[in-house]
């Protein structure tokens, strides 16, 4: 995850607009449960809630949910996991500021 010299977390703009209290969608990956599929890690939307694989899945729905929705703001949702990630300034928080 990206940090700066100051051992601080980073920010971007982006981090003010998340919902840090989204609720899944789901309990998986939305359109891997549609198609049948599977998937190797669950990411969620800050914007709106959706439920994504992440790019270690074959099918990387949280990025394309990015690309689609412009949604900038994600986080892990697998158990013991508390960071997140901002797509457009590609910045990581480990765990994501509350």
């Amino acid at each position: 995850m990206a940090t700066d010299d100051d051992d601080e977390a980073p920010t971007c703009e982006h981090l003010a607009g998340a919902n840090r209290h989204a609720k899944p969608h789901s309990n998986g990956c939305e359109e891997c449960l549609k198609m049948g599929d599977s998937w190797v890690h669950l990411r969620l939307c800050l914007g709106c809630g959706h439920v994504g694989c992440c790019d270690d899945s074959k099918n990387r729905h949280a990025t394309k949910h990015f690309h689609a929705t412009k949604h900038p703001i994600m986080r892990s949702l697998e158990p013991g996991e508390h960071w997140g990630w901002c797509f457009v300034d590609e910045i990581g928080w480990d765990p994501l500021p509350s």
